[in-house]
């Protein structure tokens, strides 16, 4: 364990629910817990690496909250409240005055360690640092800080409104307070917190990657199409939506990318990536963010985030 400033208390002003979060990443996963931050109450400052992707990120957020108006589960003027708490940054200039940072960057373990070499210097000590990492060890993320002790996983769910879940994965240096803060942190946003051991996939991740992985063999094997297998999926489970709806939901390019993590971690043929979700990654039919995955979806706007 390495010697760190204390870690704020209850008493702490740092510790109530004004403590800023910083949201590094604005695409859909940080614009969504963006959102979610903003609407139990925390000031937010969404970043990304120029004005474009920062604004276009905020835009996601405000969608996020509208839906969840159009659904009866916000009122219009909790929605306009949450997104006066939003604001942006370009770059980490602006890490220093938060007290949470949640990384919500593309799934690349070498891009996490990057950044989180760059945010461990550009934050106040005793901030909590959070990866919203859906497979990719904490460890092995944190393993270049001086202070590993202060990183930990919390995996959110897409979309983050309408998710209940939240999956907490202490490092195996990560300091007790620190997985309390997160726990504690989760729970003030309305989460149900389960914990995993650091391990590659954790829990939902592991057992998903199977589910979608399968249900893409059974498909490229001809065994049924691709409505028949998420129809029995939806109707012989209660899943509430089928393997092929999920994974267009999730990002093909995410699911092989979580596939291959699982298979460096194993070396287990159930992780081995089904050819066709490959293919599908070859020509950018990545599902609901390209407009066409393994189904079309004509209201897409093509090549967003």
């Amino acid at each position: 364990m390495t010697d760190t400033e204390p870690v704020p208390s209850e008493s702490d002003p740092r510790a109530s629910v004004a403590q800023r979060v910083f949201v590094v990443g604005a695409g859909i996963m940080g614009s969504g817990i963006a959102a979610q931050c903003a609407l139990a109450g925390y000031p937010v400052t969404l970043e990304d690496v120029n004005e474009e992707f920062a604004r276009r990120g905020i835009a996601n957020a405000a969608r996020a909250l509208d839906h969840a108006v159009q659904r009866g589960k916000v009122s219009a003027s909790d929605r306009e409240a949450a997104l006066a708490r939003i604001d942006f940054a370009i770059g980490l200039r602006r890490a220093d005055s938060a007290q949470i940072v949640v990384e919500a960057a593309p799934e690349d373990l070498t891009l996490k360690r990057k950044l989180f070499e760059e945010l461990e210097p550009a934050t106040h000590p005793t901030a909590l640092l959070a990866t919203n990492t859906s497979s990719l060890p904490i460890t092995a993320i944190g393993q270049e800080l001086k202070d590993p002790s202060r990183l930990v996983g919390i995996h959110f769910f897409n979309p983050v409104l309408q998710m209940p879940l939240v999956e907490l994965i202490p490092g195996h240096t990560t300091r007790p307070e620190f997985v309390e803060r997160a726990r504690s942190f989760a729970v003030s946003l309305g989460k149900t917190v389960v914990t995993s051991r650091d391990t590659p996939g954790f829990v939902t991740t592991r057992a998903l990657a199977v589910l979608v992985n399968e249900a893409a063999w059974m498909l490229y094997e001809g065994v049924a199409t691709k409505e028949d297998i998420d129809t029995s999926y939806k109707l012989g489970f209660h899943h509430p939506m089928g393997p092929f709806e999920l994974v267009d939901l999730v990002g093909i390019d995410t699911t092989v990318s979580i596939l291959d993590v699982l298979w460096d971690g194993f070396r287990d043929s159930r992780y081995r990536a089904c050819p066709l979700l490959r293919t599908l990654v070859a020509a950018k039919k990545l599902g609901r963010k390209t407009g066409e995955g393994f189904y079309v979806y004509p209201s897409a706007k093509k090549g967003g985030t």
